[in-house]
């Protein structure tokens, strides 16, 4: 075989090749980002709360960095609204449960319970779209809120009820009342409380997906 030959077959061998990769390489992405792979993934499951304690317990969706667009954080006005969701509580009568330990040790609790009789009030922390109405094992009765911009989600958990009426898709203005607090899910009959959670997430995130925890604490007792 001459030397035309040889690169000629050489050429040849790696056209073939490369044709090959492409190929495998699109039929990959293709399952990866199919309508039944989006359908295999669910929420992180979220691990039992720990017994009573006088300030409640509860532990918060797993969260993480998304894999899309950058979240920012909240909006300084918007921060600036944020009403404590519970009625007849006073700043001065919360505690910053953010960083507690949960899962003896190993996760922070990355939300903040307030404590109140079963039945009181719980109430929109600020203006959104309910976005999804859901009962779990951990978090009993809870609700995901929407902000307006879509990069925010309050998560409200172990409600005793919903509201009259309540439904997904519902435009809900701050101080709306969305249920009442109780210890549905994991928590103590003895301690109820509502668990608050604030997750910055993108726009186009669904409500399930990993989200930023930031601690609702300083945005709700008037520190920032």
């Amino acid at each position: 075989m001459n030397i035309v030959d040889r690169i000629l077959t050489i050429v040849v061998t790696a056209t073939i090749t490369s044709i090959v990769w492409i190929v495998a390489g699109g039929t990959l992405i293709e399952n990866a980002t199919s309508e039944s792979q989006r359908k295999n993934t669910r929420p992180a499951e979220v691990a039992p709360s720990p017994e009573a304690t006088p300030t409640g317990d509860e532990t918060a969706e797993e969260v993480a960095g998304l894999d899309t667009a950058m979240p920012t954080s909240p909006a300084q006005n918007a921060s600036n609204r944020l009403l404590i969701p519970v009625k007849n509580i006073r700043a001065s009568d919360l505690t910053d449960t953010f960083s507690d330990s949960r899962g003896e040790g190993v996760r922070l609790h990355e939300a903040i319970d307030i404590m109140a009789p079963v039945g009181t009030s719980v109430v929109a922390a600020a203006p959104g779209t309910v976005e999804k109405l859901f009962r779990s094992d951990a978090g009993g009765n809870t609700i995901y809120v929407r902000s307006n911009d879509g990069e925010t989600i309050h998560y409200y958990a172990h409600l005793d009820e919903y509201a009259e009426g309540l439904k997904e898709g519902q435009r809900v203005r701050r101080g709306q009342r969305l249920g009442t607090v109780g210890s549905s899910g994991n928590a103590s009959e003895e301690a109820p409380h509502l668990h608050f959670a604030v997750l910055q997430t993108t726009a186009d995130a669904e409500w399930w997906e990993p989200a930023n925890a930031v601690n609702p604490y300083p945005l709700l007792s008037g520190q920032q």
